[in-house]
């Protein structure tokens, strides 16, 4: 039984047109990601669906008494923190609640229960307007952007949160990694109309690069990104798709001939022909804030060809020490640097110091260590904010503004190209950024990097505020970019797409390698939380997650190893012996045999991948 249907609506905004003619359900305990350029129409499909806009034309119904729960982009919120969470209901009542202590737990840590939700910053009123809609009883969730502002570990447990509720949801989102975990069907908006695929984001792609196959589309280079995107999901970090990989033998045959998606070594001798053998070296650097240490006396080195991810929970000092690196940690957030190349005649070493120019709110700041470029580095620094972007200028104008002239506009490699690629097409490039939406806004300020032609790139959560298809476009660019990158990000996604491996700042004042990755990352914060060495749990207090369910994943990924082995060797039994029977095709007795002991090894194959099935399901491995 569906809860809210459309019919037929249409849906626009002065002579655009965003919903043409769409129908769609959202049936009872469904959870549906939704996908599609920025300015599409998502967040309007979702304001459709809530019944806080209306339609042109069409239809809208909803099932009776119909509870839905809309968290939208934008937050107005009034009242106290634990007024919203809560309800206003007493503290025994709240308290005993599993379901709501869980949520408090997970989203808001270090905020303080009894303030004014007026007085919050950005993502703070962001994980309390999530955490109010969480904990409320809901039959529907409508949910745009929900992981904005949230770390790798609570995008891990909201997924895992929403799949333990159950309760139908139609959830937007960037982050294509919470889009695998939490979501069974896939909505892709499109040109007004709207298609609907079976499974998440891996089986979306699947299902889009057979469609782009078979209708031979004239669109190439937007099919080769959907197959270098599928060739990603079958080579990269396991787990990357719920289908069990003998089951898309099909889909395998598509990239077949597909190169990898980055040949690092070859990227490695371009960069270091560029960089020279020092890029960025800091040594004995502290930083402490309003007297809390982030981070001490951390010695780290930027090599030539590096890509590395940075991971740490909100506050650890990430973008902190990102903008140390870059020598700019007075320079007002979200600034976008495009050459940091070291002048003539200046020291080859950069002394960190106290900059006496951040917001008071972040209190006082010490800082001490050095840091070391070296002299051929060209940086480009990408901040969290877009206040680097003059509201004034055009996408065009802030080409000219950087390279000082439009030259090599047109062919391959070009500026003109580099706009397209960054989805700024059309009038958008004479569009001043203050008409521009947050997304196109977001691609401007990559744009001003970019086109200063830097060698070293730094970016502190580069996906905010972009869509899917861009995402992947520029993951393609920086596939093919020879130079050093450092990435500070909460898209898992991302991080494991774009660089080679990761560093953590986990709390205690160091910055720590990760052989095993964000998977590492989070069994090192979970083991952290167990044994009380992280502090900061909001009030009713509570756990994250378990040490059974965590032993219990890992036992089931073992067993499930296991199991693609037996049926591996048992594919490669049941190919020798229908080539057997080929060869055979006159030998009575020897078919008899032979078809005797296929029939055995196809049994026993079908019989381990049912294992294989309920133990992926029993373990929840997607």
């Amino acid at each position: 039984m569906n809860l809210v249907n459309l019919e037929n609506v249409v849906k626009g905004y002065g002579q655009r047109v965003l919903l043409g003619g769409v129908s769609a359900g959202v049936a009872a305990g469904e959870s549906i990601g939704l996908v599609g350029r920025n300015g599409a129409g998502k967040s309007t499909l979702l304001a459709l669906l809530a019944g806080t806009e209306h339609r042109d034309t069409g239809r809208v119904t909803r099932a009776r008494e119909l509870r839905v729960g809309h968290l939208p982009q934008a937050d107005q919120l009034t009242g106290t923190v634990a007024g919203l969470v809560t309800g206003g209901r007493p503290e025994h009542e709240w308290a005993g609640d599993g379901r709501i202590r869980s949520v408090i737990t997970a989203l808001l840590p270090g905020i303080d229960f009894n303030s004014a939700a007026e007085r919050l910053s950005g993502g703070e009123a962001r994980r309390v307007a999530l955490a109010s809609l969480l904990a409320g009883q809901h039959d529907l969730l409508l949910l745009d952007e929900p992981t904005n502002h949230l770390d790798v570990e609570a995008v891990a447990w909201l997924a895992g949160f929403l799949r333990e509720q159950g309760t139908a949801m139609v959830v937007v989102t960037h982050d294509r990694w919470f889009l695998d975990a939490a979501t069974v069907r896939t909505w892709e908006l499109a040109d007004g109309r709207l298609h609907s695929y079976d499974g998440g984001y891996a089986a979306y792609v699947l299902a889009r690069a057979e469609r782009a196959r078979i209708a031979d589309a004239t669109e190439r280079r937007r099919r080769n990104l959907l197959r270098k995107e599928l060739a990603w999901l079958r080579r990269g970090p396991p787990a990357r798709t719920s289908k069990p990989r003998f089951r898309i033998e099909a889909a395998n045959a598509l990239i077949a001939d597909e190169p990898e998606a980055r040949n690092g070594v070859e990227l490695v001798r371009l960069a270091t022909a560029r960089l020279g053998k020092t890029v960025i070296d800091a040594f004995d650097v502290s930083v402490s804030v309003a007297g809390r240490v982030l981070f001490s006396d951390v010695t780290w080195q930027l090599g030539p060809g590096d890509r590395v991810g940075i991971l740490g929970p909100n506050g650890s000092g990430k973008t902190t020490f990102l903008r140390v690196l870059a020598g700019d940690l007075g320079r007002p957030e979200g600034h976008p640097v495009a050459d940091r190349t070291p002048r003539p005649g200046d020291p080859p070493a950069n002394p960190v110091r106290d900059p006496g120019a951040v917001a008071a709110a972040e209190g006082p700041v010490v800082a001490a260590g050095r840091v070391v470029r070296g002299k051929t580095v060209r940086l480009g620094y990408l901040g969290q904010g877009g206040e680097g972007v003059d509201p004034s200028m055009s996408p065009r104008e802030v080409v000219a503004s950087v390279r000082g002239n439009l030259e090599a506009w047109e062919g391959s490699g070009s500026v003109g190209t580099l706009l397209d690629t960054l989805g700024l097409r059309g009038d958008v490039q004479f569009t001043p950024a203050g008409e521009l939406s947050g997304g196109e806004r977001r691609r401007m300020q990559l744009l001003a990097m970019l086109v200063g032609e830097p060698n070293v790139l730094l970016l502190d959560e580069p996906t905010n505020d972009l869509d899917v298809d861009t995402l992947t476009e520029v993951e393609d660019l920086l596939d093919g970019w020879a130079g050093s990158l450092v990435v500070v990000s909460h898209d898992r996604y991302f991080l494991e797409r774009v660089t080679d491996h990761v560093v953590a700042l986990l709390g205690d004042g160091k910055l720590s390698f990760l052989g095993g990755g964000i998977d590492e990352y989070l069994e090192r914060r979970e083991a952290r939380e167990r044994t009380g060495t992280v502090a900061g749990l909001a009030p009713g207090g509570g756990s994250r997650g378990g040490a059974g369910a965590a032993r219990d994943r890992r036992i089931a990924k073992k067993e499930l190893q296991r199991l693609e082995r037996q049926i591996d060797r048992l594919g490669v039994r049941e190919k020798e012996l229908t080539e057997e029977l080929a060869a055979r095709a006159s030998d009575y007795a020897a078919l008899i045999e032979l078809g005797a002991q296929l029939r055995e090894v196809q049994a026993e194959k079908a019989r381990l991948e049912e294992d294989w099935l309920s133990v992926a399901e029993e373990g929840e491995i997607t």
